[in-house]
């Protein structure tokens, strides 16, 4: 396929503005609904009366409201590893017959670097070649990848795609200038980076297919974390904490809910979805920088039900802080847009919708803002008593809280880590609580980028793999190449399955 002409452009364009959610479901209205200002005036309300009436107990207040949802927030998170194990005895699906055509999506932008290696992967799909669609969706503006994907060396099923010029310019709204030129039946969406199991497309549609009742909308699939690039980009311990949170939330967090029948916020990648329900809910969220967590609960709002799969995709960690911290930063602050978007009318989602929603992008947000400083009172409390020679007069109860928070997420990262094969450790339990505090400073990133630039996408760079030399010397964050599974995880499939 050859580049787009101006006229392709503009149909494309037109294709994209039919897309998406609403304008009142869309993070692009940055205002307030009246129930969102009603309960915020109640909450001013409530707030003013008790600091004139009673402010002595204001203190005590946030003290025990603090510990209450910390202890939820735990409670929730072990149930959640314990209801992830797969029961004893289920079986998979059995594969489809004649396989319904499928399309794969990969929104790119500034990725020359890795195009021939991203081909090289897709190529590796196990799936009918006749019903395969692939499109490489590239920004009209970006001409060194589009001269990359032209000059790769292609399956005949994967196309370039070159998206019209627009606002905003991010990846939702690349996904959506392609939505309506999809042919395939169900569609999935990878990354620049991503490596997915060659068989990932054949177990999606099983589970498809052997829908009861047809309210299966998208199925998720467990990124995994394994780094194959050496370089001054490469960082030990954001790179084995990043692996361990990822294995926390896609080997027991999603699973879980799953499994309890609730909607969950999207991974950003290796979403497959029926196309009919994709277009009915109007696609992706082009205004929101989380377009993945807020089409879950969207899916989910509509009546659909949201599962999970367990061949995995392969990615690389982002890297230093230079690169983890803008990448952060963005989820957050698209966190921060699905929060808003959701509560403005919160009776679409039902109560359990709502409660789904609050303990995951809710959850995540306060957790993010509020583990820094609570690390930073720890060490303060701790340092001060000890310089005056005097035990640290930490309050009990807030002191338990803490460590029960710790204990539930060191437990959900562990087990996940070892379903995934992902190194994970007591020293990585000890240094965890750095990693958490990090997260502190994404989200006060993520507060000023919300007020100042909503819409911007701050991309993550990727990296070409390099090959690790047999010979080469053994090193501290060697771990997370050496370990890397090719299998599946032993929580989600019956046997280990090799990698083509």
């Amino acid at each position: 396929m050859e580049r787009a002409g101006i006229s392709d452009l503009r149909d494309r364009e037109r294709g994209a503005a039919r897309c998406g959610p609403p304008w009142v479901s869309s993070a692009g209205w940055r205002g307030l609904s009246a129930f969102q200002w009603f309960a915020l005036a109640c909450g001013l309300a409530a707030a003013g009366s008790l600091i004139w009436i009673r402010p002595d107990l204001i203190a005590p207040l946030l003290v025990a409201g603090a510990a209450a949802t910390f202890l939820a927030v735990s409670s929730w998170r072990v149930a959640l590893v314990i209801l992830s194990a797969r029961p004893a005895g289920r079986r998979d699906p059995a594969a489809a017959s004649e396989p319904p055509p499928y399309t794969v999506l990969v929104a790119l932008h500034d990725e020359a670097e890795v195009m021939d290696q991203l081909v090289e992967r897709l190529a590796r799909i196990d799936y009918p070649q006749d019903r395969l669609q692939g499109l490489l969706i590239l920004e009209a503006h970006d001409t060194p990848t589009i001269t990359a994907a032209l000059a790769a060396r292609r399956p005949a099923w994967l196309e370039v795609f070159v998206a019209p010029p627009g606002r905003p310019r991010t990846k939702p709204r690349a996904l959506n200038c392609a939505l309506p030129h999809v042919t395939g039946e169900l569609l999935t969406v990878y990354d620049a980076e991503d490596e997915p199991d060659p068989l990932q497309l054949r177990e999606a549609a099983a589970r498809f297919a052997a829908d009861a009742d047809g309210r299966l909308a998208c199925l998720q699939a467990p990124l995994r974390i394994r780094r194959m690039h050496r370089g001054l980009h490469a960082s030990p311990f954001l790179d084995r904490q990043f692996a361990a949170e990822y294995a926390s939330l896609f080997e027991t967090a999603l699973p879980g809910m799953a499994r309890l029948g609730l909607p969950f916020p999207l991974g950003g990648t290796s979403n497959h979805f029926r196309v009919d329900v994709l277009r009915d809910v109007g696609g992706w969220d082009a205004f929101n920088v989380t377009e993945d967590a807020d089409l879950g609960f969207r899916l989910w709002a509509r009546g659909w039900r949201l599962g999970v799969i367990a061949r995995p995709t392969w990615e690389t960690p982002p890297g230093d802080l230079s690169d983890w911290l803008p990448q952060r930063a963005r989820w957050l602050k698209g966190y921060m847009q699905t929060w808003g978007v959701h509560t403005r009318r919160p009776w679409r989602l039902g109560a359990r919708g709502v409660f789904a929603l609050t303990m995951t992008v809710g959850a995540g947000v306060v957790s993010a803002s509020v583990n820094g400083p609570s690390l930073a009172w720890v060490t303060a409390t701790v340092l001060v008593a000890a310089m005056a020679g005097l035990p640290p007069q930490t309050p009990a109860l807030a002191l338990s809280v803490l460590i029960l928070g710790a204990a539930s997420a060191w437990l959900s990262c562990a087990i996940g880590a070892r379903r995934a094969g992902v190194p994970y450790g007591p020293t990585d339990m000890i240094a965890a609580p750095a990693y958490w505090a990090l997260q502190s400073l994404a989200a006060l990133h993520a507060g000023w980028r919300l007020v100042r630039e909503p819409f911007a996408w701050d991309k993550t760079r990727h990296r070409r793999d390099a090959p690790v030399s047999a010979t080469a010397p053994a090193t501290a964050h060697a771990a997370l190449d050496e370990t890397a599974p090719n299998r599946l995880s032993a929580g989600h499939a019956a046997a280990p399955q090799p990698v083509a």
